[in-house]
């Protein structure tokens, strides 16, 4: 069940410094490896960019657990393991007749990993990931499984947990009849009618996602992702706010193949493969790359993207690409949207990462204004007490923390820095 080797993370900024890299088979075994361990995380697909899933004693890989998917037709709810990936998930709901709310850019993360960071995709009217989970077990500090579901003391403190709780080993989540989805991509919208008119852009379809440099008069491109039933865009419209159809499938990085993503072109489908960016059978987006985003409150999104619009001389040469989404508000304590509608100001970066880090100061110094909170699988430079005053129930999250995990077993060097402040 253990290995001795050195491991990175999936953009290779990160080399995990844990002692030991477990693959336990079984939740029996890893309740067994839990209780045995001084200090443990779990490890999932590798798509965070700082070290919030790293530990300097034992990480647990929970690909290996059980990877049934069983769905609950009558309570319209589906369960898996905390290491099943979206992909993997989606496909089988697909088959069965069911669908997710939504899914992130990315197919390829795990479930659990993105729950614990509160991981989104785009849409004014849906929440991210977490929001669908009903139900779930965590692997507590002495070994035993702690179940929650929506509705029990704690439970909007435990979903977002960020590993700090324990390690997730199985969730449920709602599901909902499956539905078509149709996708098309606008390119080089202007950018005064965006900002004039914001709000009735991301309300054109179900999911809108702008692609931007934040430099010149135009916003490289829209994603739209229209859902059957609901008020779609036009067919073939001319313009979309100044831009203009795509004529073929595009990819949000410049010069970079639109084959590895998901279909557009207006093409309708399952929502399984058109909610993702990308496509599950490729290697997603570069991997060459660095990501940041904050998640701002809506009603300072224009200004926001004024300001990052201002910044652009200082931004635009270490980006590869920002995206601007929508996510809805929730309840969930550490959320980035606890309880306010917001966007997402996401930034993928040139992998120079002292650079990056510069700019990061300076954005989060722009924006804190706007009240950012950033994305906690991705890098930002704040530590708890920047961070503190911006979620309102922080300091009971701690205190759950301390009550499931007294010594401190799912602490790291990143909890540290950015919740308990030690």
């Amino acid at each position: 069940m253990e290995q001795l080797v050195i491991e990175r993370n999936w953009a290779g900024n990160h080399t995990y410094r844990a002692r030991v890299i477990a693959h336990p088979s079984s939740v029996e075994e890893l309740q067994e490896l839990v209780a045995s361990s001084a200090r443990i995380r779990a490890l999932g697909s590798r798509h965070s960019f700082n070290d919030i899933a790293d530990t300097a004693g034992t990480l647990a890989v929970l690909s290996g657990l059980d990877a049934e998917i069983s769905v609950d037709a009558g309570n319209m709810t589906v369960t898996v393991s905390g290491g099943t990936r979206y992909g993997t998930l989606a496909a089988e709901l697909q088959s069965q007749g069911f669908a997710l709310h939504n899914l992130a850019s990315l197919p390829h993360i795990s479930v659990a990993g993105a729950v614990s960071t509160a991981t989104h995709g785009s849409g004014d009217s849906n929440g991210n990931l977490a929001t669908a989970v009903a139900a779930l077990d965590i692997v507590t500090a002495d070994g035993t499984i702690l179940s929650a579901r929506r509705g029990d003391p704690y439970f909007d403190g435990m979903v977002v947990g960020l590993g700090a709780l324990g390690i997730i080993s199985r969730l449920t989540l709602d599901i909902q009849p499956t539905f078509q989805v149709s996708q098309s991509v606008f390119e080089r919208l202007d950018w005064d009618q965006v900002l004039e008119n914001f709000d009735e852009v991301t309300a054109a379809a179900y999911s809108v996602s702008l692609f931007t440099d934040w430099g010149g008069k135009t916003v490289g491109q829209a994603w739209i992702k229209s859902r059957a039933g609901d008020r779609e865009l036009a067919q073939s419209p001319a313009a979309f706010f100044g831009g203009t159809p795509a004529p073929r499938a595009m990819h949000p990085l410049p010069g970079v193949s639109g084959s590895n993503c998901t279909q557009q072109l207006g093409i309708p489908g399952a929502w399984a493969e058109r909610l993702a960016h990308f496509r599950m059978e490729f290697t997603p987006s570069k991997g060459d790359e660095l990501q940041s985003e904050y998640l701002i409150p809506r009603e300072h999104a224009v200004e926001a993207m004024r300001t990052m619009r201002r910044l652009s001389d200082v931004v635009t040469p270490l980006l590869l690409v920002s995206e601007i989404r929508t996510i809805e508000a929730d309840k969930l304590w550490m959320s980035p949207n606890y309880r306010r509608d917001g966007i997402g100001l996401h930034f993928t970066w040139r992998q120079d990462e002292p650079a990056v880090r510069a700019v990061l100061r300076l954005l989060e110094a722009e924006l804190e204004p706007f009240a950012a909170r950033p994305h906690w699988g991705k890098l930002f430079e704040a530590g708890a007490a920047s961070l503190a005053p911006l979620y309102p129930r922080f300091g009971d999250f701690i205190a759950l923390a301390d009550r499931l995990d007294p010594a401190g077993k799912f602490r790291n060097s990143f909890l540290d820095l950015t919740v308990f402040g030690d």
